[in-house]
C-alpha cells in the first residue's frame, strides 16, 4: 500500500526565501495515487525515472531532464503506472523571493506557471547536472537561482505539449526507462522503435510529444549529465569518463559536451563552466 514514508525528501541546503531538496519515492504502479499540495512555488529537475504529473496547469509525463513546475498552494498529484521509483532535485521558493525573481527575468510577467512541466532542456542541463553534484551551500544557492532564471527564460519558447493515448505513454515511459539502463550501448531509433513495438516515424513523433524532445537528444542530454557528474565527483581520465557515458568518440563528446555544458570537460571539472556562474549571479538577490 502506497504510503507517505514512500517519499524521502533530504533538505540540501536553505536561505532567505529558498530551499532545496533531494527527493526519492520508491511508488510503483500497485500503489494508488493521493492528492498533496505545494507549500511553495517548485521547480523539480528528474534525475531518474518516470512518473505522471497532473495539476490544475495541466497533466505530463515527467522523465529524466524534465523539469516539474509547481504552484504555491496549488494541488497535485502524482504517479508511477509506468515503473518503479524516480528521484529529483526540488528548487523551492517562498513567495515573495520567488515574485523578485520573476521581477527580475525579462518578459516573465506571472509568477504562477500556467503549464506542469518543462521538457528536458540544453538550456537548463548545466543546473541540473551542477545541482546533483554540488555539496556547498554557496553553489547549492548560485544554481538554485539560476535553475530557476532559465527556466523562466525558456518558458514562453517552450509551450506545453498536447494530451497523448495512454497505450502510447506507457510505450514511451518504458522506453525512457530502458534508455536509463543502456546508456552505455548504441541506441538507434529503429532500434528503440522496434524495441517500443512502433514504427521509427511513429515512435519518432510520439516520443517528441510525451517526452518534450527527439530521442536522440533525450539520450545526448542523459549521456551527457552522466559524463558531468562524473567529471566533478570521479578522478577518472576524460576519456574514460566519455566512453562510461555512451560516447564511443572522443572528439564527439568534448564538442557536444562544450556545445551544452558552457566549458570543455577538463573547464567543466575544474569548476571553470564561467556561463553557469553568470546566469545564477543574475538572478540572486542582492547580498544582505
Amino acid at each position: 500500500m502506497f504510503r507517505r514514508m514512500a517519499i524521502t525528501s533530504t533538505p540540501l541546503a536553505s536561505g532567505p526565501g529558498w530551499r532545496v531538496f533531494d527527493v526519492c519515492c520508491t511508488a510503483g504502479p500497485a500503489d494508488p495515487v493521493f492528492e498533496e499540495q505545494h507549500g511553495s512555488y517548485c521547480l523539480a529537475a528528474v534525475l531518474a525515472g518516470t512518473f505522471q504529473y497532473r495539476a490544475p496547469s495541466g497533466r505530463a509525463l515527467l522523465a529524466p531532464g524534465a523539469v516539474l513546475l509547481g504552484n504555491q498552494g496549488q494541488c497535485f498529484e502524482c504517479g508511477h503506472a509506468h515503473g518503479r521509483g524516480d528521484r529529483c532535485l526540488s528548487v523551492r521558493f517562498d513567495a515573495a523571493c520567488w515574485e523578485d525573481l520573476v521581477a527580475a527575468v525579462p518578459g516573465a510577467r506571472h509568477a504562477d506557471f500556467a503549464q506542469p512541466r518543462l521538457p528536458p532542456l540544453p538550456e537548463l542541463l548545466p543546473f541540473a547536472a551542477g545541482l546533483a553534484v554540488a555539496t556547498e551551500a554557496a553553489a547549492l544557492e548560485e544554481l538554485a537561482f539560476g535553475f530557476a532564471g532559465a527556466a523562466l527564460e525558456t518558458l514562453a519558447d517552450h509551450p506545453s505539449t498536447g494530451r497523448v493515448g495512454a497505450r502510447d505513454e506507457r510505450r514511451i515511459a518504458g522506453s525512457v526507462r530502458r534508455i536509463e539502463q543502456a546508456l552505455d550501448a548504441p541506441l538507434p531509433l529503429a532500434l528503440l522503435a522496434a524495441d517500443a513495438a512502433m514504427s521509427p516515424y511513429h515512435y519518432l513523433r510520439t516520443f517528441a510529444r510525451v517526452v518534450g524532445t527527439t530521442p536522440h537528444r533525450f539520450v545526448l542530454r542523459a549521456r551527457l549529465e552522466r559524463a558531468a557528474r562524473l567529471l566533478r565527483g570521479s578522478a577518472v581520465p576524460v576519456a574514460t569518463v566519455a566512453l562510461e557515458a555512451g560516447f564511443a568518440d572522443l572528439s564527439t563528446f568534448h564538442a557536444s559536451f562544450r556545445r551544452w555544458m558552457g566549458a570543455s570537460p577538463a573547464a567543466y571539472r575544474a569548476g571553470r563552466a564561467r556561463a553557469v556562474r553568470r546566469a545564477s549571479a543574475t538572478f540572486l538577490p542582492p547580498a544582505p
